[in-house]
């Protein structure tokens, strides 16, 4: 490779609001946003909630000459709504899909049916290997009093996680998507102490668009106003992330984000704003190699955030562990009612009631099961994903001298609950 290697990248993405049926002016927001792929010719598209097969086939065949490699990536019962489009071949893809994704009850949020996951495609640039991922998080719905914290933190570790694995080869990583977090969010911090990205918002050389990056503004005529109601210049929720390793240095030559409406057409492309980055990447002598270690300054951030994590992940599951108790409660009670029942309609007293009573009864009992299973799931998830940070944490205190982490309460707790359930 030569000394005065230099690679530009031009990178699209978007959460393009596509839920059928639901979302205002899809298929013309969807012909607009095709339109606007092939006028402008990223080297890279990555888009989220691209929730119809329909859609997505649409985009491929618009986008075909121009973005030659397409791929949707499906999970869940309606799918991830991830996809991208690619100016250049893509030499691998996968994906992983996170392990808790808020509640199948709360059906109006509908989070659980998607399969929030995160997707990978590698690419070879002029011998430069690119790991890009793109994923979407769990939505947060309140943030003062936010019961989907401590599932958002877990898939922000799984995320993390993934991305430290499968990225050992890689000589240039990307990570884009709608992470649902502020930059100051624990989740936020937690990612990029953990895997060393790079946001591309505060690295920039030049930025153009909304105010202080948000990508949900109050101009953009299909966000909720109510909801941007403490955030005059809207919320950041929407990220590109990147870093070089093995020999190469990249930055953000420049971003843009949409500003809330379509100077054509007036309206839109989605509720989200686009982000429109420009990558450079050049060869770098080793010695201005990035490091992947922490020295003892720059550990101290780590630690802190990892240990804010693993409380939120204990603080999740002590709740998943009071609802699968209270489900328990409630299946012994209604097997005591069946039972009861079973003696009245067998001994012929009030047994017209009890054969009315019978059906809401079963019912009771199945779904109190369904909710016990889903519960006791949930707080194996957390207690995985917490036991992984203490193990972390452990590795971290041993390499300072500072002898064995003890086992905190919340954890040992987890174990004596899973013994209680054998």
């Amino acid at each position: 490779m030569k000394p005065n290697f230099s690679l530009r990248l031009r990178i699209f993405n978007l959460n393009c609001w596509g839920i059928p049926y639901l979302s205002k002016h899809r298929t013309d927001r969807m012909k607009r946003l095709g339109d606007f792929l092939n006028k402008e010719s990223f080297d890279l598209a990555l888009l989220e909630e691209v929730w119809s097969e329909q859609d997505f086939q649409y985009l491929r065949q618009k986008l075909s000459p121009t973005y030659p490699a397409a791929h949707h990536f499906r999970s869940g019962i309606i799918g991830s709504g991830l996809c991208v489009f690619s100016k250049h071949p893509i030499q691998e893809l996968t994906q992983h899909v996170y392990t808790l994704n808020g509640y199948p009850y709360m059906i109006h949020h509908g989070d659980w049916f998607s399969g929030k996951a995160v997707g990978l495609l590698v690419l070879h640039l002029r011998g430069v290997v690119l790991n890009a991922y793109v994923t979407h998080l769990h939505a947060e719905y309140n943030r003062r009093k936010d019961i989907y914290l401590a599932h958002r933190v877990a898939q922000v570790w799984e995320l993390a996680q993934f991305i430290h694995h499968t990225s050992k080869k890689a000589d240039v990583v990307l990570l884009c998507g709608d992470l649902n977090m502020h930059p100051e969010d624990l989740g936020c911090c937690l990612l990029k102490e953990w895997t060393g990205l790079r946001d591309a918002y505060l690295e920039t050389q030049d930025f153009k668009g909304s105010e202080e990056g948000s990508t949900m503004v109050p101009k953009n005529c299909y966000v909720n106003q109510q909801e941007l109601k403490p955030f005059p210049f809207g919320i950041r929720i929407d990220y590109v992330l990147y870093k070089a390793v093995s020999g190469f240095y990249i930055y953000c030559k420049s971003l843009e984000t949409t500003t809330g409406y379509d100077p054509h057409s007036g309206t839109p492309l989605s509720d989200h704003e686009a982000l429109m980055a420009t990558l450079c990447v050049r060869q770098s002598p080793p010695q201005q190699n990035p490091s992947s270690t922490h020295g003892p300054a720059e550990r101290l951030p780590l630690m802190r955030v990892l240990r804010e994590a693993w409380t939120e992940l204990g603080l999740g599951m002590s709740q998943a562990r009071w609802w699968a108790d209270f489900a328990s409660y409630v299946i012994g009670l209604g097997l005591l009612l069946l039972a009861l029942l079973c003696v009245l309609v067998a001994g012929g007293v009030a047994r017209e009631a009890a054969i009315l009573l019978w059906t809401p009864s079963v019912g009771l009992v199945l779904w109190a099961g369904a909710f016990y299973l889903f519960h006791v799931q949930e707080a194996n998830g957390l207690y995985r994903a917490q036991a992984e940070l203490q193990h972390v944490l452990g590795r971290a205190r041993e390499a300072q001298d500072l002898g064995p982490e003890p086992q905190p309460a919340l954890l040992l707790g987890q174990q004596e609950w899973n013994n209680k359930e054998q």
